[in-house]
């Protein structure tokens, strides 16, 4: 991907809801045709408006589950079917959980981890040779300062999120020189209706603030991009920190 360019075609946000992934692809919307994927897919209704009032040319929806893999294939080839080939391709589904019920409920831990780390590989995967066929796209991926070293506090989310990590910029990797781009986004705590009740970590960030960078990275063709941006010198030193410390830290 040259830069300064995010590619034609239809962007698709795979999590319809997503503020993150509603506000990335509104700055890019104008003259577009977007897809919103999501479950319950028609109350989708406030978030077509806002694409559509920031220039799209075209708002769709299609149901859409992230944990149901085996539906994935044919959601993604009707998309391209019905309305031409996915330029921007946004999976921003995703759950927190409940820590203290993942260490007691395997099964909780399990969910948390399907919908964070394979559901996101299963659609990762099925875009990424999509576009390297097509030769041309770009994928956005959504990994978290938790994944970077995982914290007791949080450590099941903050693990799905170390092997999304892990796992998109190998992806990123291996789809060098192939016309299709990887963006890893790395944002600390991020103010929004999922996190809603929980006090802010320090150097909080919003919707607005990790699609400003976002965008502002696909745009100058970064592979990594931390919100805000003191989050990789900040991480970098707690990888530092003596074991006994770390474990101390909250969330």
């Amino acid at each position: 991907m040259s830069r300064r360019e995010i590619p034609d075609g239809v962007v698709l946000v795979l999590g319809g809801r997503s503020e993150i992934g509603v506000e990335t692809a509104r700055r890019v919307a104008a003259g577009r045709t977007i897809v919103l994927a999501a479950r319950r897919s028609g109350d989708l209704e406030t978030q077509r408006r806002t694409l559509l009032d920031a220039g799209a040319a075209a708002v769709h929806t299609v149901e859409f589950d992230a944990d149901a893999l085996d539906t994935h294939a044919a959601i993604i080839a009707g998309v391209v079917e019905r309305h031409g080939d996915i330029g921007l391709a946004v999976p921003a589904f995703g759950i927190l959980g409940d820590q203290a019920r993942a260490e007691r409920d395997a099964e909780h831990a399990v969910q948390i981890v399907h919908t964070d780390y394979v559901a996101q590989i299963a659609v990762l995967t099925r875009l990424a040779e999509l576009m390297r066929a097509r030769g041309r796209g770009a994928l956005v991926v959504f990994s978290s300062v938790a994944g970077w070293r995982v914290r007791r506090a949080n450590y099941v989310y903050g693990s799905a999120k170390a092997g999304l990590d892990g796992f998109a910029t190998g992806l990123s990797d291996a789809l060098h020189g192939t016309g299709v781009h990887v963006l890893v986004v790395r944002p600390g705590f991020v103010v929004g209706h999922m996190t809603e009740g929980m006090d802010p970590a320090p150097w909080s960030s919003t919707p607005d603030r990790v699609a400003d960078a976002t965008v502002a990275a696909l745009r100058r063709g970064a592979r990594t991009v931390w919100v805000p941006g003191i989050l990789r010198v900040v991480f970098f030193g707690m990888r530092l920190l003596p074991g006994p410390v770390w474990r101390r830290l909250p969330r």
